[in-house]
Parts: structure tokens; C-alpha cells; sequence
């Protein structure tokens, strides 16, 4: 087992500890979130408690059916007691994050915002003291005469480039049927306003930039132990 896994299991473990029995968890998209879900179902198993999920992607609710994680029914539940996701880069020094590697940034996004708690797990590489330093920020646009949308980021100064799928032609299409677009802006100085900005396009759906959310970052370190930062809204 190499450092990346221990330092994922890790953080994993530790944003697990915020359980509790008669929760309903969101439950995020990506390889960590994967790691996480498997560590949530044998904390389930071994104390024996209740926990309802909610689901932010196909790939997320197919991993909680293997693991015989609970389901939630969707619109009956207005309140997550706690939100379990990965993050692509956060900036060490506002927590601000970029999402959207998995490409279910409009799910990950309002399930976040419901959540009483949210906690991101990441390794250690993934903090900065720059958003946008290489990295590019997804954002999900709907098809329709998707040019003009892609005219007016450009105008915006970003990069925008089809997230190219693989197994298959053609761009990568979100659980929702929209296009993945990821867009190169450079190191961002207001990743606030830029996300206000690119939410007034018509045609961009949500965008990958998670600015101001109250939550605790756990950062599994190549030593095996683990940092929690923490935000408040």
C-alpha cells in the first residue's frame, strides 16, 4: 500500500467519526469518496447503527448498493445531517474548493448546501495557497447551442474544452444530460466572484467552484496521520 492510499484511508476514518446513529449522509462522487463508503459501511456493520444515504451520482448510489448502504428516498428528505465528499484542489487558506473531477458537481453542490455538516477528504496534495494553479474548473452546461455559452466563459477569460469521455466518443455527459466542460482560468484572485459571474451565463447549469461553505477539511498527510482544518460559515 503506497502513501496516497494510507493517507486517503485515513481521512477517510477520520471524516467517518461525524456519524451518527439516524443520520442521513450524503455521500459524494470519486475514487476517495470510494474509500470513504467502504469504511462507512463497516463502521454501520460494526456499531450497529442506522444510516440513510443520499447519493450524488450514479457511481456514488451503485457504490452504496454494493456496500448494502441505505437509501434514501429523495423529496422526502429536506435535511442532511452530514455531507462525506473529495475535492479536486482547496485552498489552505479559505477552504474555497474546486470540484468536479467526477463530473456530478450540480448534485455534489446542492446536496452540500443542505447539509448540516459538510466534510471533504483529500490528500494532501490537494491543498494550495491558489486555486486554478493546475487546475481547471468544471462546470456542467446544457447542450443547447452550447457555442454561446462557451463564447461568453471565453469573455470571462477561461479556456473551455469538452471533457473528452473514454469507452466512448464524444464529450462526457453528467447524470443530469448535460456536457462536462473543464475550463482553464489560470490562478484564480476571487474565486467567489468568478462563480457569481459564470452563474449569470446562461446555459452554465453549476460550476465546480464551492466558495463559503462552512465545513471541515480532513487531509490525510504522507505519514499516515491526518489534519483537520475547519471553516465556519
Amino acid at each position: 500500500m503506497d502513501w496516497l492510499e494510507t493517507a486517503r484511508r485515513a481521512a477517510s476514518l477520520k471524516a467517518i467519526e461525524y456519524v451518527q446513529n439516524g443520520y442521513v449522509v450524503g455521500l459524494g462522487s470519486g475514487s476517495t469518496v470510494a474509500v470513504a463508503a467502504n469504511e462507512l459501511a463497516k463502521r454501520i456493520r460494526e456499531k450497529n447503527i442506522t444510516v440513510t444515504v443520499i447519493p450524488t451520482s450514479y457511481q456514488s448510489e451503485l457504490l452504496a448498493i454494493e456496500q448494502g448502504l441505505r437509501l434514501a428516498e429523495l423529496n422526502r428528505n429536506i435535511k442532511v445531517d452530514v455531507a462525506i465528499d473529495g475535492a479536486d484542489q482547496v485552498q489552505a487558506e479559505t477552504l474555497d474548493m474546486i470540484k468536479g473531477g467526477g463530473g456530478a458537481l450540480a448534485r455534489e453542490k446542492i446536496v452540500a448546501s443542505a447539509a448540516e455538516k459538510l466534510v471533504i477528504v483529500v490528500d494532501e496534495r490537494k491543498l494550495t495557497d491558489k486555486l486554478g494553479r493546475n487546475q481547471p474548473v468544471s462546470l456542467e452546461i446544457l447542450p443547447f447551442w452550447f457555442n454561446a455559452t462557451m463564447e461568453k466563459i471565453r469573455r470571462l477569460r477561461g479556456k473551455p474544452a469538452f471533457r473528452e469521455g473514454r469507452g466512448k466518443l464524444g464529450p462526457v455527459v453528467s447524470d443530469n444530460g448535460n456536457f462536462i466542460v473543464d475550463v482553464d482560468f489560470g490562478e484564480i484572485e476571487n474565486p467567489g466572484l468568478l462563480n457569481k459571474d459564470l452563474k449569470l451565463i446562461p446555459g452554465v447549469v453549476e460550476t465546480g467552484l464551492f466558495t463559503g461553505f462552512g465545513c471541515y477539511v480532513c487531509v490525510g498527510k504522507r505519514d499516515g496521520t491526518v489534519e483537520v482544518l475547519e471553516r465556519k460559515e
